[in-house]
């Protein structure tokens, strides 16, 4: 499955950007990104009641609705709205924690054949204080460590700001729709043996508040839902 000579074409990237309730930042992330790398821009509205899908089409992007409310849904509904020519899948949230403008650090490796997948590090990158609160510091080094006991992947971020080769995402037969999206695509991704290597990113306080982070139970459900996935994907799920 896995690419190892860099090819000479410019690869088509496709972002995609989970949305729920982001009419405060939606803008300044499709402002951010470095247009001239990315052949489209895929913005999944997950129920919004705001200007969220409003404010994305009028900054260039094609919305693509999914009534189905969760972070894995709206994820695999922007994969799925990609053009089946697509070299590169690029995931981003849209409440401006990352930094669009980081993209190359992600393509590069992929592009020069050295990985299949690319994770944006926060761990290893520059932090704005405060940006991730102490109990999702704590989850991810919990993951990231039984993501290198059981699976031998050496990371130490589930980052959302992420990078993967289109034909490899498709083969990894993506099954959550919640929390666990991302730790599921990185156990899967050892499973089936593609090169996932980690660059450091910047990372700062979001815009508006967290679905996540900012609310102890649903923290609690995706901590769950997190150790979870990386279980069920080593038992064969």
């Amino acid at each position: 499955m896995s690419s190892t000579a860099p090819s000479n074409k410019r690869p088509k990237v496709v972002i995609v950007i989970p949305a729920l309730n982001e009419e405060k930042a939606i803008g300044r992330v499709l402002d951010d990104i470095p247009r001239r790398l990315v052949s489209e821009v895929i913005v999944v509205d997950n129920g919004s009641t705001d200007r969220t899908p409003e404010i994305a089409r009028q900054k260039g992007a094609r919305v693509v609705y999914e009534p189905r409310r969760g972070y894995g849904a709206a994820c695999y509904a922007g994969f799925r709205a990609a053009p089946p020519d697509t070299d590169i899948v690029v995931f981003m949230d849209g409440d401006y924690s990352d930094h669009p403008e980081e993209l190359p650090l992600l393509l590069e490796p992929i592009i020069k054949g050295e990985a299949d997948m690319v994770i944006g590090s926060r761990m290893r990158g520059k932090r704005e204080k405060g940006a991730l609160p102490p109990h999702s510091l704590f989850g991810n080094w919990l993951a990231s460590t039984l993501l290198r006991l059981i699976y031998g992947q050496k990371v130490t971020d589930l980052g959302p700001f992420r990078a993967i080769r289109y034909e490899c995402l498709k083969a990894l037969g993506m099954r959550d729709r919640g929390f666990g999206w991302t730790v599921e695509m990185q156990a899967r991704a050892a499973r089936k043996g593609l090169r996932v290597v980690e660059v450091p990113v910047s990372y700062r306080r979001r815009i508006g508040k967290s679905k996540i982070t900012g609310n102890l139970v649903n923290s609690i459900r995706a901590g769950y839902t997190i150790l979870a996935t990386i279980f069920k994907v080593a038992l064969g799920w």
